[in-house]
């Protein structure tokens, strides 16, 4: 189905509301020659082309111009081998209820990455991950279509370049590129995988009890979009030498820590905007939330504009009272294609 001069504010969890030039909603593959031949259209005219799944990761700065294709793709299909279960997913799946598929079908593994927001298809995208758990860890191959070509590829794990938040998928050479489906591997001898004092309490551990665990501390912790528009955590958990963070640490010693190698230390961006004294804070209609620093909301009448400013204030704020640059995990996207926040705010 294709809408023209569509509103996306029903198509993005922080529920700005923006304009579509062409709406192409891809439920089926074979829609494709429909879709090749308006991606080749677009081309022509030099417009730009969006893959949108859920929406939960992006800010709609301005209207988009071009293509916007909404996927829908879905299915789950299971073959069992001796030790594990392979699973064929379909990318417009939402990805909580995969997990929530998984742990009803005794199939453990993905419980750590419950009550992430978003569709199958963006996972790999930017390698989600949560309490110690990324995609990357159960991700066999994936198949994506490449909008140029109209051809379907199929990718192994190693050739999606998987790293913190990061795929090759997000390279300019791969923008091209609409995962149709992934291929997911889980042990049949599941094996907990904890990273967080609060999902230890539970005397019975098993991937039930840990799921369920997590679900209530993201509920606790996270606003639900249909109520506060948000895209999750904005803002990237910053990766800094060893030397930065050993000299925070001894000002600040609660201050959570997570070596990554022997040079470089995670530390929590949520924690550093807490300290920025930023909780709370608002710009229009956009706010810092109080009980997650890490995530902006939208008040119920916040502008792109709104967000743009409050993130903004949130970096210099964090590089003048940390000399730690932010980066934000959401994507920009103005009516020319994807842009980031330096170039967002000179346009504010």
């Amino acid at each position: 189905m294709i809408e023209t001069n569509c509103s996306l504010k029903a198509f993005n969890t922080f529920s700005i509301d923006a304009t579509a030039h062409i709406l192409f909603h891809l439920s089926d593959l074979t829609q494709l020659a429909e879709l090749s031949a308006l991606v080749k259209k677009m081309r022509v005219q030099n417009k730009p082309i969006l893959i949108l799944g859920a929406g939960s990761n992006i800010l709609f700065c301005d209207d988009f111009s071009g293509l916007i294709i909404k996927v829908e793709l879905l299915g789950i299909s299971i073959e069992t081998t001796e030790n594990d279960y392979i699973l064929q997913v379909g990318a417009g799946e939402n990805w909580h209820d995969l997990v929530t598929y998984c742990i009803d079908n005794d199939m453990g593994g993905l419980e750590n990455l419950a009550l992430i927001p978003g569709v199958v298809g963006a996972a790999p995208v930017q390698n989600i991950g949560a309490y110690g758990s990324e995609f990357k860890d159960f991700c066999v191959a994936l198949e994506y279509l490449d909008l140029d070509t109209g051809k379907l590829h199929k990718v192994s794990n190693a050739q999606c370049q998987f790293a913190y938040r990061d795929s090759i998928f997000k390279q300019a050479n791969m923008r091209s590129a609409l995962i149709t489906q992934v291929t997911l591997k889980l042990a049949k001898q599941w094996q907990p995988k904890q990273r967080n004092a609060s999902l230890s309490d539970a005397l019975d551990v098993s991937a039930k009890s840990i799921y369920q665990s997590i679900c209530q501390v993201r509920a606790e912790k996270l606003p639900d979009p249909s109520e506060l528009g948000n895209a999750g955590s904005f803002f990237k958990n910053p990766v800094v030498k060893k030397e930065v963070a050993d000299k925070l640490r001894a000002e600040n010693p609660n201050m959570p820590y997570y070596p990554q190698d022997a040079e470089h230390v995670k530390l929590a961006a949520g924690w550093l905007i807490e300290k920025a004294d930023l909780k709370g804070r608002q710009i229009g209609g956009a706010a810092v939330h109080k009980k997650q620093a890490l995530v902006l909301i939208n008040k119920g009448n916040a502008s792109a504009q709104d967000v743009i400013k409050l993130a903004e204030l949130v970096r210099q704020s964090i590089k003048d009272k940390f000399n730690i640059e932010l980066q934000h995990e959401v994507r920009f996207m103005d009516k020319l294609g994807e842009t980031d926040l330096a170039r967002a705010i000179q346009n504010v």
